[in-house]
């Protein structure tokens, strides 16, 4: 009877301990089957939300170049430029076509850019980028500066030319002074007309058959440049009558009586520029990655420029922010980078590094930086690698075409051992 009583009670402490192993294996499939999961998301482009990005690139890392509106004249320039990009290891091109207000693609809205002399050079800038960047197997994303409206020091001969054609829709000082010419000059993104005419420009890109657009400049340039006078503080633009009738009547202040809530009332005008420019490209193309280059510091960003990066994240309006931490300390470029680290799992951060003009070994530094907190990464920009051309297919080697050839000779290995 004992031993009966004995075998079975021994029964049941082997029935036990098999559950025990049982659930105790259940578990850790089940935590290795979560953790799977969440290393397949968070090693993607976008981290552990699965979006656009992640839907249209995978688990690759974002390796970006930023190629300029002066890096390309002919189609011979653009293969070049597809070819260069492609061979040093990089993924995505962010290929500029708008820069203050012309067009460098067929467009109906806008005049062509100056860097053509506004006309039509014989082929489409874009659609050739398009074409290029595909057979070598990467990215095309097309990147805009959304707020400038005009620059140079002198006025455009084209009377289509925002800075002819709408010249109300421009920042005005208090004193009803434009902007003075020599840098950018902004369109008044408080204005709801200004933006549907941006909706609308970004809409006519999201035809072509590009991956991405890339929005730059989509804050207030208000920042102190020369084309004010030397010790001269920068106006508190825009101050017109109908920007501030506006702010009065949604908020019953003056910005004299409550400058924390004018701030805030022009960074959410900025973010309904991105809401409107979101909805314009989803209707032509809703697999069109939409991203936007950001500050450094978001605090600063809202706080100066108007851009509440944080904001656009939050609603879900861009797929991937670009932070330009062009920092050249490490400790503050390092800093930088954990700003965005809370935001990995809500889009895809991308950091800028400035290439132009610098170190091999700082940058080298900073993109091994940037991949032991976060896989991609962008670099600023093209002409800090490569030589352009004259348009005749002829290199322009100037002053720094050695430090160039020492860029690619340290950066190149180590971004082709990335790719691979």
């Amino acid at each position: 009877m004992n031993h009966h009583r004995n075998s079975h009670e021994q029964l049941n402490m082997k029935s036990s301990c098999a559950v025990r192993l049982m659930l105790r294996h259940w578990r850790r499939s089940i935590l290795l089957t979560l953790t799977a999961l969440t290393v397949s998301t968070s090693s993607g482009c976008i981290g552990g939300r699965w979006s656009l990005w992640g839907k249209k690139y995978g688990s690759e890392p974002i390796r970006a170049i930023w190629v300029t509106r002066w890096d390309y004249k002919t189609p011979q320039d653009i293969a070049r430029v597809m070819d260069n990009c492609q061979r040093a290891g990089f993924n995505t091109v962010l290929f500029q076509v708008r820069g203050n207000g012309t067009a460098s693609y067929r467009s109906h809205i806008e005049p062509w850019a100056e860097e053509f002399g506004g006309h039509d050079p014989g082929y489409d800038p874009l659609a050739v980028a398009c074409k290029e960047a595909h057979k070598h197997g990467m990215a095309l994303h097309a990147w805009v500066n959304v707020i400038p409206g005009w620059r140079g020091n002198k006025v455009p001969h084209d009377p289509r030319q925002l800075y002819n054609a709408h010249p109300d829709w421009f920042w005005r000082d208090a004193n009803g002074q434009r902007q003075p010419l020599g840098w950018y000059c902004s369109v008044n993104p408080c204005y709801p007309e200004v933006r549907r005419y941006l909706a609308a420009v970004m809409s006519e890109i999201a035809r072509y058959p590009v991956d991405g657009i890339h929005m730059d400049y989509i804050r207030f340039p208000n920042e102190w440049n020369e084309s004010f006078p030397k010790g001269a503080a920068v106006p508190d633009y825009p101050r017109d009558p109908r920007t501030l009738a506006m702010f009065y009547r949604a908020t019953h202040r003056t910005p004299e009586q409550a400058p924390g809530v004018w701030i805030a009332w022009r960074s959410d005008q900025v973010t309904q520029t991105v809401r409107d420019i979101r909805s314009a490209i989803r209707r032509e193309n809703s697999s069109i990655v939409l991203s936007a280059a950001v500050g450094a510091s978001p605090d600063d960003a809202r706080r100066l420029h108007f851009q509440d990066s944080r904001q656009w994240i939050k609603e879900g309006l861009v797929d991937a922010v670009f932070p330009m931490n062009y920092e050249q300390d490490m400790g503050v470029y390092t800093r930088r980078l954990q700003n965005w680290s809370g935001y990995q799992s809500e889009v895809a951060v991308v950091p800028g590094i400035m290439f132009d003009k610098r170190d091999a070994e700082k940058v080298l530094a900073q993109v091994h930086r940037t991949s032991q907190t976060g896989s991609h990464f962008a670099a600023f920009a093209y002409n800090s690698i490569f030589e352009r051309t004259d348009g005749s297919g002829h290199l322009i080697t100037d002053g720094q075409s050695p430090s160039r050839a020492e860029l690619r000779r340290r950066i190149i290995p180590y971004l082709r051992s990335r790719a691979s």
